[in-house]
């Protein structure tokens, strides 16, 4: 066999969960339907699914068989389970597309995921979560912004994602309209055409908004925080957050004194119901600063003692337009136990499932 047989071997030695088998009986071959004519060497996947064989067609080398056995080893469709995570996340393809559906609904739905699959090898990991499975439901249909009741496609695009560690440069997309094979490859090689746009999760944008810290959620982000005209202040919180519920009477005073500057904006954002790819949060509380008329850059973290002062004197210095308060009065110091090189609360917690 020659080096089609040290490539072969060079591969098995990668993969500790398979087995590897050569032969050149014309018989074992007959038995997955491998003719006398099919160009030789052959190499086929034994699985314990629906597709129960995976032909390689590809060049033998090394790579290539072990590109083909990463993709084949695992089934069409990956249940959501602590089991299947490792399959999910340890993959080497990147990219998920995850149907949320009930057990009753995914008898309906299930085939018609499977049949895609065997077209997107190689470009998607296939996902089932089972929205009526307590254990994991809520935590993963929760941080991908998925609700409701009906069944819904989730496609997840990243360059890198971690489910405990953070999202970052991931895009996601849901895939509205009929649940057919057709729909479902026609939305998947648009997204990878760069034709259609991510979904960002948002509460409603409220109807009033003239307090003294403004509310920032998904779909007004655009809006008020990327105003070139203003410069902005946000917090990134999560209501559950300890060091955010100590920090809250400290920036609404923040937002009282500088509320009639009309150059100057104080805002809040829920992070753990509203996304923006502007917005990233490595903990909870987040600050980020945006100067006026410099927003296609990235924001500015703040990152000073989190008092009214010290917050007050970081705004004077990178401010994109001068302003002073209309009354000579100086921010009371309130003085807190949180200082900036103390770790947030919800570094470790924020990203987990």
């Amino acid at each position: 066999m020659g080096s089609d047989s040290e490539e072969l071997a060079a591969a098995s030695r990668l993969e500790d969960d398979l087995s590897f088998y050569q032969t050149t009986s014309s018989d074992i071959a007959k038995l997955f339907e491998i003719e006398t004519q099919v160009k030789r060497p052959a190499l086929v996947l034994l699985k314990k699914e629906e597709e129960k064989l995976a032909r390689f067609d590809g060049n033998f080398t090394k790579a290539a068989i072990t590109e083909f056995v990463s993709a084949n080893k695992v089934p069409l469709v990956i249940n959501f389970t602590r089991e299947g995570a490792s399959m999910i996340f340890e993959n080497s393809v990147k990219n998920q597309l995850i149907l949320f559906a009930t057990t009753n609904e995914s008898e309906k739905h299930l085939p018609t995921l499977r049949e895609v699959a065997k077209s997107f090898k190689r470009k998607f990991v296939f996902v089932y979560v089972q929205m009526d499975n307590e254990d994991y439901e809520e935590a993963v249909s929760g941080f991908f912004g998925v609700t409701g009741n009906a069944p819904k496609f989730c496609i997840c695009v990243c360059s890198r994602f971690f489910v405990y560690t953070g999202n970052e440069n991931m895009r996601k997309f849901i895939l509205d309209g009929e649940l057919t094979v057709n729909n479902i490859k026609a939305s998947s090689t648009s997204i990878f055409l760069r034709q259609t746009k991510p979904f960002y999760k948002s509460d409603p944008v409220p109807e009033n908004n003239d307090g003294d810290v403004k509310i920032i959620v998904g779909n007004n982000f655009d809006e008020i925080v990327l105003d070139e005209s203003k410069d902005v202040l946000l917090e990134i919180y999560a209501p559950w957050c300890g060091y955010c519920q100590s920090f809250e009477p400290i920036y609404n005073k923040l937002g009282k004194y500088l509320k009639g500057i009309d150059s100057l904006v104080v805002a809040k954002m829920d992070g753990t119901t509203n996304e923006h790819p502007r917005a990233k949060a490595d903990g909870f509380p987040t600050i980020l600063f945006f100067p006026g008329g410099n927003k296609s850059f990235d924001p500015i973290t703040v990152d000073v003692d989190r008092t009214v002062v010290e917050l007050y004197k970081f705004l004077k210095k990178h401010a994109s337009t001068p302003f002073k308060l209309a009354k000579p009065a100086t921010p009371e110091p309130v003085i807190t136990t949180k200082k900036a090189d103390e770790k947030n609360e919800g570094d470790n917690a924020k990203d987990e499932l």
